[in-house]
């Protein structure tokens, strides 16, 4: 864990599989709770808490890909895109993040 924190590639990673979960947890349990019975306090607090890490998860990725040099369409889009389907954020861990060097 340490070693994810001291990089740039691991602290995206780490936030990466923060918002990964956060979104799923809003659309799996969170809104059936709002929907089905009624009680919309959970999609406040999730919504929230998923909100604030997808603008950080953005930022980051920009950040990073400024000081990594990534070109736009390659890595950066690829991340970006990936932040916002359900699963998305695992995918792109495992398939772009993870075989980067840390």
């Amino acid at each position: 864990m340490n070693r994810l924190l001291s990089t740039s590639i691991g602290r995206l990673r780490i936030l990466g599989i923060l918002e990964g979960i956060s979104l799923l947890v809003l659309l799996g349990i969170a809104m059936p709770v709002k929907y089905i019975l009624g009680n919309p306090a959970l999609v406040r607090s999730v919504g929230m808490a998923h909100g604030v890490l997808f603008v950080l998860f953005v930022l980051y990725t920009i950040m990073a890909s400024i000081s990594n040099s990534w070109k736009f369409g390659s890595v950066t889009a690829k991340l970006l895109v990936g932040c916002v389907l359900p699963f998305g954020s695992f995918y792109v861990d495992k398939k772009i993040l993870s075989k980067m060097p840390h």
